[in-house]
């Protein structure tokens, strides 16, 4: 693997940093208070070719790889962490579903718009009794003619309200049946498909997260993704890229988190000195950058497999876990070199703790990510 940061790599970085800066820094506490999901900013980040980061240029995407989308995503977060989880879960999930196993005619109808932040993507698999537990979904579609009913509702979802166009797994065989799941391309306006509740959350608070319910809600045929019953193994397959989404994004927070406190720590004075010279204070930067670094290299592993076309079931699970809990101890000890200035909305050490604990549960919590490791390990 090289570590040469590449121009590409470069580019992406700085125009991440040049887009935070003038779109986000500005406003992103108003947003997380008042629960807004700026939708606006989110074509602005099509223009700058952020909504279709793997999206070959053909279909209008920036046709890069997962080194380059793994500095985006971090970059973004580091100032917001619910701007980073929106931007991942739109292009990993839902246009990263359509890219991966759409045909050439779902792929040139669906992703330029969503390439291009014209239109937001959502992504249902989780139901509110079926979390981990995928294969005991409820939401059905049967079979009419040319056309598929879709009937039941999913919850978690990120853009459910909002989203343009929605990738759902629903069920076309029998209950647990691995090939019994199915992927169909649902869009906005279709009769039977509305938004349910929209969830009042801990963190991520500028990031929509709401129920999709479908009644009787009519699907054409050729909105179907891929072959029937192959919804599932497609799934395991788009989560797996995923997970590398949330250890960036989980990066970018745990970055964030440790450049606040590492500046706080040479401000603020106590005992006639800055806390940063005070080994207590010093012991907790050394250990929140080695963890930080450590981290990194994972998820790098993971990219690079996944950038030659290899198996990343392991190495994405690794990076998932270990990073999503760097963030959570990054954030901690922010708040705890913040003092009780980090307890306050004043400084952005109580915002990285609250947005940090959800990268340890969305997308397979760190249990889930336990398992898959332990499973590849012992077989």
């Amino acid at each position: 693997m090289n570590f040469e940061i590449s121009e590409s790599q470069q580019m992406i970085r700085q125009t991440c940093r040049d887009l935070a800066e003038k779109h986000i820094r500005p406003d992103f506490m108003k947003w997380d208070e008042e629960q807004i999901f700026p939708t606006e900013l989110f074509h602005k980040m099509g223009e700058y070719g952020l909504m279709g980061v793997l999206v070959p240029e053909k279909y209008n995407g920036s046709g890069l790889g997962y080194f380059e989308y793994m500095d985006a995503i971090i970059e973004i977060a580091k100032v917001c962490g619910s701007i980073g989880l929106s931007m991942a879960a739109h292009n990993s999930l839902c246009t990263g579903h359509i890219l991966k196993f759409g045909n050439e005619e779902q792929k040139s109808k669906w992703l330029p718009k969503l390439a291009t932040g014209e239109w937001i993507g959502a992504w249902g698999l989780t139901e509110a009794n079926t979390g981990s537990d995928a294969m005991r979904m409820q939401c059905v579609a049967k079979k009419e003619g040319n056309e598929w009913v879709i009937n039941g509702s999913k919850n978690w979802i990120t853009h459910g309200k909002t989203g343009n166009v929605a990738v759902v797994l629903a069920r076309t065989g029998e209950l647990l049946d691995a090939h019994g799941i199915t992927a169909f391309v649902v869009e906005r306006g279709t009769p039977g498909f509305k938004a349910g509740k929209k969830e009042n959350k801990l963190g991520m608070r500028a990031s929509e997260t709401a129920e999709m319910i479908f009644e009787d809600c009519r699907v054409p045929q050729e909105n179907v993704l891929g072959n029937i019953g192959e919804g599932f193994i497609q799934a395991m397959k788009i989560l797996d890229g995923g997970r590398i989404s949330i250890a960036s994004l989980s990066l970018g927070i745990a970055i964030g988190a440790y450049e606040a406190a590492l500046k706080y720590s040479k401000e603020r004075q106590q005992f006639g000195k800055p806390i940063s010279e005070f080994q207590a204070i010093a012991f907790k930067l050394a250990d929140m950058k080695t963890q930080i670094e450590a981290a990194t290299l994972l998820t790098q592993q993971a990219a690079f497999k996944l950038n030659n076309g290899l198996s990343v079931n392991k190495e994405s699970a690794f990076a998932k876990y270990y990073a999503s809990e760097v963030a959570v101890k990054c954030a901690t000890e922010g708040i705890q070199i913040f003092g009780g200035y980090g307890y306050t909305k004043d400084f952005p050490a109580e915002k990285y703790y609250r947005d940090s604990k959800l990268c340890t549960i969305g997308e397979g919590t760190s249990e889930i990510q336990k398992l898959v490791i332990a499973r590849a390990i012992l077989k």
